[in-house]
């Protein structure tokens, strides 16, 4: 992996519920990292069709490591393209370099 695929800017972050001054609670994000990574819709390649058992996985995020930042299901990438909700993370190689992230795009629902 190159830097110069690396162009999609992302924020990974997570839902944490806060209480306000009259102790009414509400769902925030809150921003853990903010990286430059690799961006891969899924179409009809051969790799995607290797990723059969992740069907519910849309699109595939790929940036380097950070330190003292586990990555887990649940927690959500954010880009100009919207939200999407982390599936399965993967540790490249098992080399501590580049993490890939399976993710599902989160769509609002109507109503």
């Amino acid at each position: 992996m190159s830097f110069g695929k690396m162009r999609t800017f992302i924020d990974i972050v997570t839902r944490e519920i806060v209480k306000d001054e009259e102790s009414f609670s509400e769902e925030t994000d809150r921003i853990l990292a903010s990286v430059t990574a690799y961006k891969e819709e899924r179409f009809g390649s051969k790799t995607w069709a290797n990723r059969a058992a992740f069907s519910e996985a849309n699109a595939l995020f790929r940036f380097r490591n950070i330190p003292d930042l586990t990555i887990k299901p649940k927690m959500f990438i954010v880009c100009d393209d919207g939200r999407y909700e982390v599936v399965s993370v993967d540790n490249v190689k098992n080399r501590n370099m580049y993490i890939e992230v399976l993710t599902k795009k989160v769509v609002a629902s109507d109503g």
